[in-house]
């Protein structure tokens, strides 16, 4: 499902000639206040239900360089779910659908009253439930991954 279009602000070029990498967190910041629209926590949703979402967890990814002026869209897949959390991971990409960069997130409901984890309400339940949801064993390459360097076994001489 794309969440979100935009292009290249001239701001977040750095000093390399493409888009800062503080940039790419950004967008993908924009894509879930854009999930948050779809699933009924606009900013009314939000203040009626009492209810918002918070980022937990986020790993990203960085595929290829984005320039100044360059379109970007943003897609949202549902890896998994429970009553409060959902696990999302969102891609971006150029108009030659190129991956640009991935964010893999777990994000939290939260009662705003409590400031304390919630399970979502009925209605937003209900949104998450029309989300594109990736099929068990067919998540994306680059879902859960960790961060590390990989090490080769040296024999000893």
């Amino acid at each position: 499902m794309k969440l979100l279009t935009t292009r290249v602000a001239p701001e977040w070029v750095d000093y390399n000639g493409h888009m800062n990498d503080a940039e790419y967190a950004r967008v993908f910041s924009l894509a879930v206040d854009t999930l948050m629209e779809r699933i009924g926590l606009d900013a009314e949703g939000r203040e009626r239900q009492a209810y918002t979402l918070f980022t937990l967890e986020t790993h990203l990814c960085y595929r290829r360089e984005a320039h100044q002026g360059q379109a970007l869209a943003v897609e949202v897949r549902l890896l998994d779910r429970d009553a409060k959390r959902l696990h999302v991971f969102f891609t971006m990409s150029d108009e030659a659908g190129e991956t640009l960069a991935t964010s893999e997130q777990m994000l939290m409901g939260i009662d705003t009253a409590s400031h304390r984890p919630a399970p979502f309400p009925s209605g937003v339940a209900d949104a998450i439930d029309t989300l594109p949801q990736a099929e068990a064993g067919a998540w994306p390459a680059a879902a859960g991954r960790r961060i590390g360097i990989p090490r080769q076994d040296i024999p000893e001489h």
